[in-house]
């Protein structure tokens, strides 16, 4: 039970490590994007049953953050490949016959 409610509150962070990934730090809502998982985590806990043990306490925090990490790769990790996508277009966007020249191609 220890485990999946770990689970569940790094599935719960997820969104808003992706989030807090695009904010710039420490501003408002960046803070908000991390402390407001944080009730929902505690909510989980007691609505297992599991309460407060100092023994789970260091899972469920690993969870907590590790679950904000991930978000926050899947966020680098989309921002990259939308850079990619819009370079490509860029490039192709050049590459492309204009028509003040009659569709003639670059350079003629």
């Amino acid at each position: 039970m220890i485990w999946a409610v770990a689970a569940l509150i790094a599935l719960v962070n997820l969104p808003f490590g992706f989030w807090r990934a695009g904010l710039r730090k420490f501003s408002p809502s960046w803070f908000v994007a991390v402390h407001a998982p944080v009730p929902l985590a505690i909510g989980l806990r007691f609505a297992t049953g599991l309460g407060f043990e100092w023994r789970t306490l260091p899972i469920y925090v690993a969870a907590f953050f590790g679950g904000q990490w991930l978000g926050g790769r899947l966020r680098d990790r989309r921002d990259r490949r939308d850079r990619r996508t819009r370079r490509a277009h860029q490039e192709a966007d050049r590459t492309v016959p204009s028509r003040s020249n009659g569709g003639r191609g670059l350079g003629t």
